[in-house]
């Protein structure tokens, strides 16, 4: 049974004109039965009015929630998006990651009881990631394989072969307990298995490892990893890295993690209230803000 609405979560953090090409893209789906919930880890009010100029007639619910920038925290934001979300199963990606027009179609047939799906992304490079967001043209979105290949010949990005299309289901089930390389810049969950869970940990602060932390309580509880490789490649536009002075404390916790076998987040997503979650929501948009 295919999913009845998808919540896209979109995170994000001082990085508006990134987030418009994003929203973009999101505006150019195929498929029109999602929503779009935009994760603000605290940032200036620049990215407010960057969600506003692209709300307009957006073709999908939108909802800007924000919460105070107290350093990364960017398992609290999701947490508290999935909270005011309404579908029934959710796509995870970064708000500098641009998406195909069929990103959204392609999740919903990999959807499956029982399964997380772990997709990809292809790297841009620092100048073709600048040029692109100094045009504003928003159209990365659109452009053809055939023009993606002419990029990655010309050292744009650092691979093409994941944005062709592989068809198939099994082979996607080949490694089902493997958790290293989910991420949270491409990763989709039904909803009652990240409830199960209790979503992500709130524990891990600063970047690093809260991703790898949610994938691994996913397998402990018993949900599988499909693989959404070769259809639902997102293309990553480049960024400073980010500050890892508590990566040390991060994977201490990893490895405690995979040394048990706890399934629910000590701090995750059963502590929000409704309260909390109107509080939060700065601002909506698309056909259900009227």
């Amino acid at each position: 049974m295919m999913p009845r609405l998808l919540s896209l979560i979109v995170t994000t953090y001082n990085r508006p004109d990134a987030l418009r090409a994003v929203l973009l893209s999101l505006a150019a789906q195929t498929d029109r039965a999602f929503e779009v919930l935009v994760a603000d880890d605290g940032s200036r009010p620049e990215t407010a009015a960057a969600i506003a100029g692209v709300a307009v007639d957006f073709p999908v619910p939108l909802v800007h929630l924000w919460q105070t920038d107290d350093g990364f925290r960017a398992a609290a934001a999701r947490n508290l998006a999935v909270a005011a979300s309404r579908g029934d199963y959710l796509v995870f990606i970064d708000g500098d990651c641009v998406l195909r027009p069929d990103f959204v179609a392609r999740h919903r047939v990999l959807a499956e009881r029982g399964w997380f799906v772990a997709g990809n992304r292809i790297l841009l490079s620092q100048g073709f990631t600048a040029r692109m967001l100094q045009a504003a043209t928003g159209a990365l979105h659109a452009d053809s394989r055939l023009t993606w290949l002419g990029r990655r010949l010309a050292g744009a990005i650092n691979r093409w072969f994941p944005l062709c299309f592989l068809p198939g289901q099994g082979w996607r089930k080949a490694q089902p307990q493997r958790w290293r390389g989910a991420r949270t810049c491409n990763l989709a969950i039904w909803r009652t298995d990240f409830d199960t869970v209790n979503g992500f940990d709130e524990v891990f602060q600063g970047w690093g490892h809260e991703d790898a932390d949610l994938a691994i309580r996913l397998l402990h509880a018993g949900v599988l990893r499909k693989d959404g490789r070769f259809a639902t490649a997102v293309l990553h536009l480049w960024h400073h890295e980010n500050d890892r002075s508590k990566l040390p404390e991060n994977e201490r916790r990893l490895a405690e993690i995979l040394a048990g076998d706890r399934v629910r987040a000590q701090q995750g997503i059963g502590a929000y209230t409704t309260d909390q979650v109107s509080a939060a929501r700065r601002q909506q948009f698309g056909p259900s803000a009227a």
